[in-house]
C-alpha cells in the first residue's frame, strides 16, 4: 500500500506507506489487514464534474442478447497489488460523483475481460493478499458488468455473469484538490468534511474514480497509530516518488501531526485528522467508492 513516508524532519520526501509507501512493508501490512500499470495522464475534463443523469449503473434492455465470454487462457496474468496488466479500457466516467451503490466481490477465479464479449486479459480472484475484494460497479451492459479495476488509474474491467456476488455499497468519498476537502457521503447526503493534505507538485494526488481496496496497520509511528485505508489507485507517474515507494498504492491516513492540513504535501496520499480517519475506519467499508475531483461543481445527486 502507498504510505507518506516523509519522516517528522523532512518536510517534501513523505509518501503513505499504507498508501504509498514501502512496498514490502505494505504487502505484509496488506496480509494482516483489511483491505495496478497505472495510466499517466490525467482525464481531460478534470474540471468538470458533470453527474449523468442516467446512473451509469443502470442495467440496459433485458432484451438484449448477452455476447458470449471467450475463453481465458490459463496464463492470463492475476490482478494482484502489483500494477494492473494493460489492455483494460478507460474509465469514461471516471470524473462523475453520481454514487457506486453496488460492489462486485468474486466468489472463485473469473476472468476480467476488455469489452463485453471482448478479449480476456487478467483474472482477478476474491482476494488480494489475502484480502477480499469488492470493486464498484461502474456500469451494465449487455449482460455484461464493469467494474473500478484494482491496482489501476482510472480503468474498468468487464465481467460476465456468473462467479460474483452483489455487495451493497451505501458510503462514497469525494475529495476536492483545490478546497483540500474530503467528505463522506452515505445515501448520497454529505455526513461529515475534514481538511487534507495532497500530494505535492509532480505527485499530485491521482484524479478520478477509485475504492478503498482494503485496511492496514501503520508501519511506523509517524503514521499516528491509526490502521490505512489503501485505495485502487497508483501514483500517476511511479517515477515520481521516492525509491521506497515504488509499487505502492495510494491511500487515505492520518499523520503523527495535523501541522500540515490545507497543504500539498505528500507523496500523493490522502492524509486527515486520527479522529476523521478512525471514523471512516468505523463507518465505510472497504469497496465503497472514492472520487477525486479537482473542484465539485455541484454536490453529487442522491442514488
Amino acid at each position: 500500500m502507498s504510505f507518506d513516508r516523509k519522516t517528522p524532519s523532512r518536510r517534501r520526501g513523505v509518501w503513505v506507506t499504507a498508501a504509498i509507501g514501502v512496498p514490502a512493508l505494505l504487502v505484509t501490512a496488506l496480509l494482516v489487514g483489511q483491505a495496478l500499470t497505472p495510466s499517466s495522464t490525467a482525464p481531460d475534463d478534470s474540471n468538470v464534474v458533470v453527474a449523468d443523469p442516467t446512473p451509469s449503473s443502470v442495467e440496459q434492455s433485458p432484451d438484449e442478447s448477452v455476447p458470449p465470454a471467450a475463453p481465458a487462457p490459463d496464463g492470463l496474468p492475476v490482478v494482484d497489488y502489483d500494477p494492473a496488466p494493460g489492455g483494460f479500457p478507460a474509465d469514461p466516467a471516471t470524473m462523475d460523483v453520481t454514487p457506486l451503490t453496488d460492489g462486485a466481490h468474486p466468489t472463485r477465479r473469473i476472468a476480467a475481460y476488455d469489452a463485453p464479449g471482448g478479449r480476456p486479459r487478467a483474472f482477478l480472484e476474491p482476494t488480494i493478499r489475502g484480502v477480499e475484494l469488492t470493486m464498484p460497479i461502474a456500469q451494465r451492459r449487455a449482460g455484461w458488468t464493469a467494474v473500478l479495476l484494482p491496482s489501476a488509474n482510472r480503468r474498468l474491467a468487464w465481467l460476465p455473469p456468473g462467479g460474483f456476488e452483489t455487495v451493497p455499497l451505501r458510503d462514497q468519498i469525494v475529495v476536492e484538490r483545490k478546497a483540500h476537502r474530503l467528505t463522506w457521503y452515505r445515501a448520497g447526503k454529505a455526513v461529515r468534511s475534514w481538511e487534507v493534505s495532497l500530494g505535492q507538485s509532480g505527485q499530485e494526488t491521482p484524479l478520478g474514480r477509485t475504492f478503498i481496496l482494503g485496511r492496514t496497520p501503520p508501519p511506523e509511528s509517524v503514521y499516528g497509530g491509526v490502521d490505512i485505508y489503501a485505495l485502487g489507485s497508483v501514483p500517476d507517474d511511479p517515477e515520481s516518488v521516492p525509491d521506497g515507494l515504488r509499487g505502492a498504492h495510494i491511500g487515505v491516513h492520518t499523520w503523527h501531526n495535523d501541522d500540515e492540513l490545507g497543504e500539498n504535501t505528500t507523496n500523493g496520499c490522502i492524509r486527515l485528522t486520527r479522529s476523521g480517519q478512525r471514523e471512516l475506519l468505523a463507518e465505510v467499508r472497504p469497496g465503497s467508492s472514492v472520487v477525486v475531483v479537482d473542484q465539485l461543481a455541484a454536490p453529487p445527486p442522491t442514488a
